[in-house]
C-alpha cells in the first residue's frame, strides 16, 4: 500500500509539473531571464524532461531492487563460504563490502568525463550492464576471495546513481533541480526497501547464491525504459567543454570550487558513515539471533528504505522555505542519533527501528548534497562534477564497510557504530561552516 501511495503523490506531482509549464508559456519571455542558458536548451529541446525523470525513476528502481537483492546479506554469504569466526567475519564483511567503492572511486572520474563528451545515456545503459554481469557472477564465488574480486569489478563497470544523476541534473530546469532529484532518490530508496524484504524471502526458499542470479537479470532488465523512453537533449561542444573541469570551476562564479570541494567532502562522510553503519546493522541482529536472520534483515532494510523514499519525495518543500542547507544539518545530527539508538538499543525492535529512522534521515541528506552540488556546478562540466562526487561517494563507500569491520573486531559491534555515528556529526558541522546555499 505505502509503495502504491508513494507511485500516487508521483503521478499528482508530474501531472502538476505539466500543468505549471503549460500555464507558463504565455509569460516564457519573462521566466527566460531567470532561466540559465544550459537550461533554456532543455526546455526548448525535443526531449521531454517529465517523461525522462519518469522512465528513469523506474529503470533506477529496478537497477537498485537489483543490487539490494543480495548485497544486504554478504555476511550471510560468507558464512556459507567458509567464514565462520566472529572477528574474521566482521573484517570479510568490510573487505568484500568495500570492495565495491574501491573500484567505484577509481573509475566514476573516467565514466564522467566520458558522459559530458559521448552523452549521459550511453554511460547509464553501460553501467547498468556492467551491473548485471558482475552481480549475477557473484552467485557463482567459490570463496571470500572471489567475492571480494567481484565486487572490486563490479564497482569498477557499475555506478548507475552517479550516471541517472546527472542525466536528470542536466537536463531538468534549474528551478526543478532538487525536486526531481528527490524523485530520483525516491527509486533508489523503495529499490533498497523492497530489494532486501523479497531478497530475504527468496533466500530462505532459493538459497543465497540464487538472489544473486535473480540480481542480474533484474539488472539487466532495468536498461529497458532508458533504451525505449529516455532521450538526451543533443550536446552542443563548447570551448569550455573541453577544457578541465577544474579550470571551469576556477573560472566560475567566486566560491564556486570551495564550495564544491566542501560538499564532495559532505559525499565522503555521509557514505562512510552510513557505508559503515549498515553491515553493522547485521551483526547486531546476528547478536540477538540464531534463527531467521535473513528474514529480520530484509525486514530491517526494508523499514530503512522506505523510510528513506518517503523522506526523500517529502523533503524538497521544506528546503525551499528554510534552504537546503539547513535541512541537511539537522538531518545529519539526527542520523547520528539513530545510528546510536541501534548501537545500544536492548533487542531487535530497536535494532530495526534505528535502521528504519537512520534510513530516513539518509533519504533526505542524498538529494540535498546533490541538489548543492548540482545547483553549483556548470552545465558544461556537471557530469564530470558528478562523476567525481560517485567518486567521492565510492571513497566512502569503500572505507565506511572496510573500517567499520576492523573496528567491531576490536571494539566491539556497538562502538563500531557510535564512530560511524560521529561521521554523520562531522557531516553536519562541515555543512555548518564550509558550504553556503546557492542561488536557485
Amino acid at each position: 500500500m505505502l509503495i502504491l501511495a508513494l507511485y500516487a503523490t508521483l503521478h499528482r506531482s508530474f501531472a502538476a509539473a505539466a500543468r505549471r509549464l503549460a500555464s507558463g508559456r504565455g509569460q516564457r519571455r519573462s521566466s527566460q531571464r531567470e532561466v540559465p542558458q544550459a537550461a533554456q536548451r532543455v526546455l526548448t529541446a525535443s526531449v521531454d524532461w517529465r517523461r525522462n525523470l519518469a522512465a528513469l525513476w523506474f529503470a533506477q528502481l529496478t537497477a537498485i531492487f537489483g543490487f539490494s537483492f543480495a548485497f544486504p546479506f554478504l555476511p550471510v554469504y560468507l558464512r556459507q563460504l567458509g567464514i565462520h569466526d566472529a572477528g574474521a567475519l566482521a573484517v570479510w564483511t568490510g573487505v568484500a563490502g568495500g570492495a565495491s567503492g574501491a573500484g567505484l572511486a577509481v573509475m566514476s572520474p573516467i565514466w564522467g568525463a566520458l558522459a559530458d563528451r559521448y552523452g549521459r545515456r550511453s554511460m547509464l545503459i553501460r553501467a547498468m550492464i556492467g551491473g548485471a554481469i558482475t552481480v549475477g557472477l557473484i552467485g557463482f564465488a567459490r570463496g571470500p576471495i572471489d567475492l571480494v574480486a567481484l565486487r572490486l569489478l563490479q564497482g569498477a563497470t557499475s555506478g548507475t546513481i552517479a550516471a541517472s544523476t546527472a542525466l536528470v541534473a542536466g537536463g531538468t530546469p534549474r528551478h526543478r533541480v532538487g525536486w526531481a532529484l528527490g524523485v530520483l532518490t525516491s527509486a533508489v530508496a523503495v529499490g533498497s526497501a523492497l530489494g532486501p524484504l523479497v531478497g530475504g524471502i527468496a533466500a530462505s526458499v532459493f538459497g543465497l547464491r540464487a538472489i544473486f542470479w535473480a540480481g542480474g537479470v533484474l539488472l539487466a532488465l532495468a536498461t529497458l525504459p532508458v533504451v525505449v523512453v529516455v532521450r538526451e537533449a543533443p550536446r552542443r561542444r563548447s570551448e569550455q567543454a573541453s577544457q578541465p573541469a577544474l579550470e571551469v570551476l576556477r573560472r566560475g562564479a567566486p566560491g564556486t570550487l570551495a564550495a564544491i570541494a566542501a560538499l564532495l567532502t559532505c559525499q565522503v562522510l555521509l557514505q562512510l558513515s552510513n557505508s559503515g553503519y549498515q553491515p553493522l546493522v547485521v551483526l547486531r541482529l546476528l547478536e540477538h539471533l540464531t534463527n531467521g536472520v535473513e528474514a529480520v534483515t530484509g525486514l530491517a532494510f526494508a523499514a530503512s528504505g522506505l523510510a528513506s523514499a518517503v523522506a526523500a519525495v517529502s523533503y524538497a518543500t521544506l528546503a525551499r522555505r528554510i534552504g537546503y542547507r539547513r535541512v541537511g544539518m539537522a538531518a545529519a545530527v539526527l542520523l547520528a542519533g539513530s545510528q546510536l539508538v541501534t548501537a545500544y538499543g536492548p533487542g531487535v525492535v530497536p535494532v530495526v527501528a534505528g535502521a528504519a529512522l537512520a534510513g530516513a534521515f539518509y533519504g533526505v541528506l542524498g538529494p540535498v548534497i546533490s541538489t548543492l552540488i548540482g545547483l553549483e556546478a556548470p552545465a558544461h562540466v556537471q557530469a564530470r562534477v558528478f562523476g567525481v562526487g560517485a567518486s567521492a561517494t565510492a571513497v566512502g563507500f569503500a572505507l565506511g564497510p572496510l573500517t567499520g569491520g576492523i573496528l567491531a573486531s576490536r571494539l566491539g559491534v556497538s562502538a563500531a557504530i557510535a564512530i560511524c555515528a560521529l561521521g554523520a556529526t562531522l557531516l553536519a558541522l562541515v555543512l555548518a561552516t564550509r558550504v553556503r546555499e546557492p542561488a536557485r
